[in-house]
């Protein structure tokens, strides 16, 4: 077996499992792993629905932002708030015992996504809406 780069297993998806295929085997215990990965799998949609509802609702807002930075001839960077978002996000994720380097990469999308929002916003006068994608 080999292993990539970030430590995944580079047949991987040689070993997967089908855990349906299970869902009526006749050992009682198997039939409980089955239905507790069911239980977490539906917690974890609704939980992936919401981050991104949530998600949505952030860049509605950081293209507000956009749009009164184009306006005042702000900058799409501002890398001492960047900064302050990094430090309150690693204090969040240790308090929450999530690895902080899962928070960092979180804080590099949304920095990275953010940013490129904002010029593209600039690009167009302040226009926060061209990020309207039905548009």
């Amino acid at each position: 077996m080999t292993t990539t780069e970030d430590g995944w297993r580079a047949d991987a998806r040689e070993e997967a499992t089908d855990i349906d295929a299970f869902a009526q085997s006749d050992d009682p215990q198997m039939q409980h792993i089955v239905e507790r990965i069911d239980t977490l799998r539906a917690s974890i949609d609704n939980i992936d629905m919401a981050i991104v509802a949530l998600l949505a609702e952030r860049f509605k807002a950081t293209a507000q932002v956009g749009a009164l930075k184009a306006r005042a001839g702000f900058a799409a960077a501002d890398y001492a708030r960047e900064e302050q978002q990094m430090e309150r996000l690693r204090l969040i994720a240790q308090a929450a015992g999530l690895d902080v380097e899962i928070a960092e990469q979180y804080r590099e999308f949304v920095v990275t996504e953010t940013k490129r929002r904002h010029r593209r916003i600039a690009e167009q006068g302040g226009d926060a809406g061209v990020l309207d994608i039905f548009a």
